[in-house]
């Protein structure tokens, strides 16, 4: 594979062993936090919106599951975003930035497409009538687009933009960041256009209509991406990347080429199996506890209130965990919680067994408020623990991603546990019904297993009993699996997090032709 650069001279390390060891110090680097930050919320503000618009359009009533199944189309950029990450690293103009190349028109585009959305609010989000769903998911698809673009650059601008000993805050910037965007984006789209909850705790006497509008909420988006990205375009100057150790520029070819480089470097190559299979021993308590709570009685209305709540949990966690995320050693920090995570999936079984019992009232659902106090209290639980190893997880994908290729390294590692997590999610609820087992309560003989069995039951005046409930039966294998991976994994993974960065580094070596040009070939260092 030739690559044209200069000679690999015997000039530092990219990341060098002591950089990746010593201990952070935010001294010079907090208005670059402040900016990572700020770009994180950029991020999260339409995937907040994208979030919620289901539920918006569901309260209309005046579309069908089918219009809501083609509108989840609109959020498959976020997971698709490895195809053109290399793209990202490789094209760029040098005088305006390898990262603000990107960002500049990227987030100028999102602007525009909100001032579109304003514009064109009637055709898309009517306040009667049916929306045009067709448009609406093309507009959202390309916002998130945009919006997943943006955090390809991000992420590859945040290995440069901190000193070398402070990138693992990066990733608790990131945490923060997304998730305040995506709480401040859906709260005002769905709480501050809604006339009940305005009138009811946001004005003294009662209006019409939401204290904002939608097309309103559209123009404000619009205008703060327009304002603040001039302001980056203007004010922040970038790091001349042919200044860095190292430096490499590489074609579209190469840096697609590169991916599988990556790949093939041995301690990626462990990393990725360890992230393929390290969500399936939480996967059923991920995926499916509140899909039982539902089917116990428990109003998934209260269920979303306290999800909410969570939100406040998301943004604290990250703070609280940054003095053990943005060290030298965060993949210790992930491997200290996973037991008790692991742990957790008792407290969840002993919540799905007790549930119907604790909300019923003489056979009437009665639900106390002790339950709620319960359910809120493991949940948090849950999602401290949740938090703590993600922002430890990603932190680590900061320390160890050549910043060369940032953009197409961090992507890759992510979409390698997000592949893990929702392949383990998938399996999680599609082997209930596998796992369950039934039977009509008159005749043993019927095992319910499909809709005429049970119509036949039911109309001869039988019910289909539960006799296996394969939510138990998958929580306890999963939980072994997750147990089994702990064990196996625990010290492979504190090895590769002590590796020098030349383990997780593409090693570029010269070779002489006789026409004594020199050529550059990419090669997998072992």
């Amino acid at each position: 594979m030739t690559l044209p650069t200069q000679k690999d001279e015997p000039t530092k390390s990219t990341l060098t062993q002591e950089s990746i060891l010593v201990k952070s110090n935010l001294k010079g680097d907090w208005p670059n936090i402040f900016l990572l930050l700020l770009l994180y919320i950029m991020q999260g503000v339409p995937l907040g919106i994208i979030t919620v618009t289901p539920m918006l359009l569901q309260s209309k009533q005046n579309v069908t599951y089918k219009e809501q199944a083609l509108f989840s189309l609109a959020s498959w950029p976020f997971s698709l975003k490895l195809l053109w990450a290399p793209l990202v690293d490789a094209l760029y103009i040098q005088k305006i930035g390898r990262r603000k190349s990107w960002l500049i028109p990227v987030q100028f585009l999102m602007g525009i497409c909100f001032f579109y959305m304003a514009n064109d609010i009637n055709d898309l989000l009517p306040e009667t009538g049916k929306p045009n769903i067709l448009k609406l998911v093309f507009m959202f698809f390309i916002s998130t687009f945009m919006a997943a673009t943006q955090d390809i650059v991000v992420d590859g601008w945040a290995l440069t933009l901190l000193q070398k000993n402070n990138v693992g805050y990066a990733s608790t910037c990131g945490s923060m960041g997304q998730v305040m965007g995506i709480m401040i984006s859906a709260v005002s789209f769905i709480l501050f256009t809604s006339e009940d909850f305005s009138n009811k705790y946001l004005r003294i006497t009662h209006n019409v209509g939401g204290i904002v509008t939608v097309k309103s909420l559209f123009l404000i988006w619009g205008t703060l991406f327009t304002v603040i990205t001039t302001l980056i375009a203007i004010f922040k100057n970038e790091k001349d990347n042919r200044l860095e150790d190292n430096h490499i520029k590489l074609n579209t070819f190469q840096s697609y080429k590169l991916l599988w480089d990556i790949l093939n470097l041995p301690s990626v190559k462990i990393l990725a199996i360890a992230l393929l299979t390290m969500m399936i021993g939480f996967a059923s308590t991920d995926s499916v506890v509140n899909l039982k709570l539902i089917d116990a009685g428990v109003p998934k209305d209260n269920i979303m209130i306290i999800q909410t709540g969570m939100y406040a949990v998301k943004i604290i966690i990250p703070v609280i965990a940054v003095k053990y995320t943005s060290g030298p050693k965060p993949i210790s920090t992930y491997l200290n919680v996973t037991p008790f995570r692991l742990l957790c999936n008792s407290l969840f079984i002993l919540l799905i067994y007790y549930t119907p019992e604790l909300i019923r009232n003489n056979g009437v659902i009665d639900i106390p408020m002790y339950y709620y106090m319960i359910l809120l209290i493991i949940q948090m639980i849950h999602d401290i623990q949740y938090n703590i190893m993600i922002v430890a997880l990603v932190a680590f994908y900061y320390r160890i991603s050549d910043t060369r290729f940032g953009g197409t390294y961090l992507t890759l590692l992510n979409t390698l546990s997000n592949l893990g997590m929702l392949c383990s999610k998938s399996a999680a609820i599609g082997l209930i019904d596998v796992l369950t087992f039934k039977e009509c309560s008159f005749d043993s003989k019927n095992n319910c297993s499909t809709p005429n069995v049970q119509n036949m039951c039911k109309s001869k005046g039988g019910d289909c009993i539960v006799i296996v409930n394969g939510y138990y039966v998958e929580t306890i294998a999963f939980t072994i699996f997750g147990i089994i991976w702990y064990f196996i994994f625990k010290n492979i993974l504190k090895r590769l997090q002590s590796k020098s960065p030349s383990h997780w580094q593409i090693n570029f070596q010269i070779q002489e032709f006789e026409n004594d040009k020199n050529a550059y070939t990419m090669n997998v260092k072992t």
